[in-house]
């Protein structure tokens, strides 16, 4: 077959083989049409459970809204029952359109779709007005053309996957009209009190998007441009999230193919039912989640709990003689519904007995701030997400060694002073005969021209408010300490170097202060130097006093006579010897 000329049983042959071939591929193994059989099944008990799930709450409402002996709540039941009658008239309505459509899907087929609930029909329990949220319960075992497609895919789709003409396109407007109608209902059947402004949801149209984040995103700006109560809001965005479905993509290279397209294209009937049936699921599960987040709105037990422990929370700092008060509670739980904790910056080591433990190293200068939220979710299954913060103080541990003999403050200088209140969260310097300022983590004081002045050490505790006294300690206060003068890097005393030009007037190393001192004069003695000595102003010397040094034999003595201030403003006379 690959070349030259074939006789014409070589051709019959060639003609059979791909007739062959295309039957096989049209058919459908009956395994795979069974799985679809299990598959619709079990979709259809799930709509029944999701229909009960939503009838308890009915129910429940129901009863509250005729029980005389509660007129606050049977009041508000009464209203909220009007809204639950209008959701469940909207899902009668699609749930109706879905069965119908089931109906026709079968009759092209021929399938026998009269006789209903024996052994072998099709139709287990027909359509029931008087049930008209419960779809038709069939038996697709029964169907005898099980592999059918055109059928489904004429009524349903048309002629083109890309833009559907068939009945597909009344049902995908009218699945979408639901999910606008009933996240609408839900936000605006919040019983307001008098003068404010009615809760409403402005449904957007949105039937694209790049994935599950970008759709959560877009109903959450829907949400916050619209008016929704707090507690309303993680329900209907579930709700219209389960609701939503992507109108175009790309299926098997074709792009923008509609849903409905991408659906029921070549699907034999017992898929299509199942697919069908899996939208009345999402349906009846978006009425049970809104009937009961209705039904809570009158109170009564949304949440389930099955423990109760009792709790404590007080000051997470006092001390001694501290008025204190502590608040006592009863805390519910749930042990088979534990809640979702997060914390911001950190982990959750442990959740367990309805609370999450957070461990972690306390960090920061003053205040430590914790924040994350607790979801716990209730018997529907919608989460409820609170925002939690938790600031402790943090107390820095240290001791302390005093030398009380060099207790001294000194006058005309930014004295650095640590104070520490033990068992208090801020420290407060005061003093007397000298002024205290903040600056930093330290406190600068300044002492007035006094032989003696007291600094006094209390404590605040944020939490109190309150302010002790824990201690007064004496200081004596005295002027600065002369500086040393150097030439160059050799101290007074010691050997320096004809080559230095500058003098400087400082600290030794066993004096620790951080003052400055400046050179305002000086003036050059060097023995048997003819004339008048040297003289200058800053701690540069003049070529004069240079020229004579270079000029000075080695092993003489030369002399230093300077005037110097330091931060104390006070002039001193500072002298220095030297040998070359």
């Amino acid at each position: 077959m690959a070349g030259g000329k074939e006789t014409p049983r070589q051709k019959m042959i060639g003609m059979m083989y791909l007739v062959l071939t295309a039957l096989l591929a049209l058919n459908v193994s009956k395994s795979i049409l069974d799985a679809f059989v299990a598959i619709e099944e079990n979709i259809q008990i799930s709509n029944e459970n999701e229909f009960t799930r939503g009838q308890e709450k009915y129910e429940d409402l129901k009863e509250v809204s005729e029980d005389k002996s509660m007129k606050d709540l049977q009041d508000k039941a009464k209203k909220l029952m009007v809204t639950v009658s209008d959701i469940d008239r909207i899902t009668a309505i699609r749930i109706k359109l879905i069965d119908d459509l089931k109906i026709e899907i079968l009759t092209a087929c021929g399938e026998d779709i009269t006789t209903v609930g024996t052994e072998k029909s099709i139709i287990f329990k027909a359509y029931d007005t008087n049930e008209p949220l419960k779809p038709i319960r069939m038996k697709l075992e029964h169907v005898q053309g099980m592999d059918k497609y055109d059928e489904a895919m004429h009524i349903i789709i048309g002629e083109d996957i890309k833009n559907p003409t068939g009945k597909g396109v009344e049902l995908w407007k009218s699945y979408n009209g639901y999910r606008k109608e009933l996240t609408s209902l839900i936000a605006s059947s919040v019983i307001i009190e008098k003068g404010m402004k009615p809760y409403n949801f402005k449904a957007p149209e949105i039937n694209s998007y790049k994935d599950m984040k970008d759709l959560s995103k877009q109903v959450d700006k829907a949400i916050e441009s619209s008016n929704v109560a707090q507690d309303d809001k993680e329900a209907i965005k579930k709700i219209y999230i389960s609701l939503t479905k992507s109108e175009r993509s790309t299926v098997h290279d074709v792009a923008n193919v509609h849903w409905i397209g991408k659906t029921f294209d070549h699907t034999p009937v017992v898929a299509a039912i199942a697919s069908l049936s899996s939208l009345q699921k999402e349906i009846l599960t978006a009425r049970a989640d809104a009937v009961s987040l209705i039904r809570s709105r009158v109170g009564g037990g949304e949440y389930s709990f099955n423990k109760i422990m009792a709790l404590a929370y007080g000051p997470d700092l006092a001390n001694n003689g501290d008025d204190i008060e502590v608040q006592v509670l009863m805390a519910a739980y749930d042990s088979d519904k534990q809640p979702e904790v997060t914390v911001q910056g950190g982990t959750v080591s442990e959740i367990r007995d309805g609370k999450g433990f957070i461990r972690m190293k306390a960090s920061g200068s003053s205040e430590m701030t914790l924040k994350g939220t607790i979801t716990i979710k209730n018997k529907s299954g919608v989460s409820k997400i609170e925002n939690w913060e938790k600031n402790i103080k943090i107390m820095k541990p240290m001791g302390t060694v005093s030398l009380p003999e060099l207790n001294v403050l000194y006058i005309g200088y930014p004295n650095k002073v640590d104070g520490v209140a033990s068992g208090y969260d801020q420290t407060i310097l005061s003093g007397k005969g000298v002024s205290l300022t903040k600056s930093g983590q330290y406190w600068i004081g300044s002492p007035a021209k006094v032989k003696e002045c007291t600094i006094t050490v209390s404590g605040k505790s944020s939490v109190t408010n309150k302010t002790a006294s824990l201690g007064t300690f004496k200081f004596r206060v005295s002027r600065l300490p002369d500086p040393s003068l150097y030439w160059g890097a050799a101290k007074d005393g010691e050997k320096g170097s004809r080559n230095e030009t500058r003098l400087f007037a400082k600290y030794p190393p066993e004096i620790p202060l951080n003052a400055t001192f400046s050179i305002k004069s000086w003036e050059l003695s060097i023995p048997g130097a003819p004339g008048a000595p040297p003289k200058g102003s800053g701690n540069t010397l003049s070529p004069q006093a240079i020229s004579l040094l270079k000029q000075a034999k080695p092993g003489s003595v030369i002399g230093f006579m300077t005037t110097v201030v330091g931060p104390d403003g006070v002039l001193r006379k500072k002298g220095g010897a030297f040998t070359l």
